[in-house]
């Protein structure tokens, strides 16, 4: 174990808050325990250490972050940051999207070491999808479980009329990327990746696709590039091949609907509680509306002063949450037919 100095040393730094030193001292520790056979808690020890260099915490992050806050500043009109704590284990996922999500958050936990053997972590990642999925949950969990800022990218500020305004407006945030380390998103990304060549496409968004890819490719730095697509055929297919890993989300299935059901109504499930049956009526529904219709049941039981969810409340709910999803998705059929036949 630590000797006496090591352990002075260890306190004095931290109250200091002189991470670098806490690092050095520690890896010292742990060397000096790899010498005397204790192979496993030296590598536990250099895990902590490098898991620990990795996070930046929100306090941190915002010293670094003042332009971004700045009302007048270009760069507040085009990122939003937040500093979430949502974890893995609160989504309900397939066994493929947890693996993956698993391997990219344990690859950036040792991103340096990873680094320092000349190999990059999984950082670029495409995500794809229907609504409602799990895409955007998901850039909150890696910035929750890495502990660095969510920066999402406001497209209606990014795209502009302007010939190569958007361009250098893009610029500004592949710099921010550089600068600041955290989980950058591009929601919707569809906007701007479609393929080049279709129907509706006009030249300024070929421009932007282009130095898109230009910039992506270029990027060397330690944060991660999120983009997500309710629509992956449209995406030109040059962009799969900048991304680490695309990332396929699909509607719950059964067993994951059931298990979303009983987290989210805790204590307000029914009682009798008729899971089967209610998995059944959730079928079809995306993740966030299994959310939507228990939450408003759940809304219906407080404000009527009852303990407990009832079934046939909860029953109606999934029936107008699929109600509404279906008219949504004729409105949105009738707009792109209408896109269609304008150009």
């Amino acid at each position: 174990m630590a000797n006496a100095e090591q352990l002075k040393a260890l306190v004095k730094s931290h109250i200091e808050r002189d991470d670098q030193h806490f690092y050095s001292v520690a890896m010292q520790v742990a060397a000096r325990e790899a010498k005397v056979g204790h192979g496993k808690l030296a590598q536990e020890l250099r895990d902590m250490i490098d898991a620990a260099k990795a996070r930046v915490s929100p306090a941190n992050a915002s010293a670094n972050l003042v332009p971004l806050a700045r009302p007048r500043s270009e760069l507040a009109n085009l990122l939003t940051v937040a500093y979430p704590k949502n974890r893995l284990v609160d989504m309900v996922l397939d066994t493929d999207v947890a693996e993956q999500l698993g391997r990219i958050l344990k690859e950036q936990k040792h991103h340096l070491r990873i680094r320092e053997h000349g190999l990059t972590p999984r950082r670029k990642l495409l995500l794809v999808g229907p609504p409602g999925t799990g895409k955007t949950m998901t850039a909150s969990v890696l910035a929750g479980e890495l502990g660095i800022p969510l920066f999402s990218v406001r497209l209606d500020a990014l795209i502009t009329k302007f010939m190569g305004e958007t361009a250098a407006k893009l610029r500004q945030i592949f710099d921010a990327i550089s600068e600041v380390r955290g989980v950058y998103f591009f929601d919707e990304f569809d906007a701007i990746g479609s393929q080049r060549g279709l129907a509706n496409d006009v030249g300024e968004i070929r421009r932007v696709l282009n130095s898109f890819l230009q910039m992506i490719e270029s990027d060397q730095s330690h944060s991660l590039i999120l983009a997500a697509t309710n629509h992956v055929e449209i995406l030109d297919y040059a962009l799969f091949r900048r991304f680490d890993d695309v990332i396929e989300y699909r509607l719950p299935s059964g067993p994951q609907a059931a298990k979303l059901l009983q987290a989210r109504l805790g204590k307000f499930a029914p009682k009798p509680f008729p899971l089967k049956a209610l998995t059944a009526k959730a079928e079809g529904l995306s993740y966030a509306e299994i959310r939507r219709a228990v939450d408003e049941s759940i809304k219906e039981a407080v404000m009527h002063d009852e303990d407990r969810v009832a079934s046939e409340a909860l029953a109606r709910a999934f029936e107008e949450r699929r109600k509404f999803s279906i008219r949504m998705n004729d409105k949105k059929a009738v707009q792109n037919h209408a896109g269609s036949t304008a150009s």
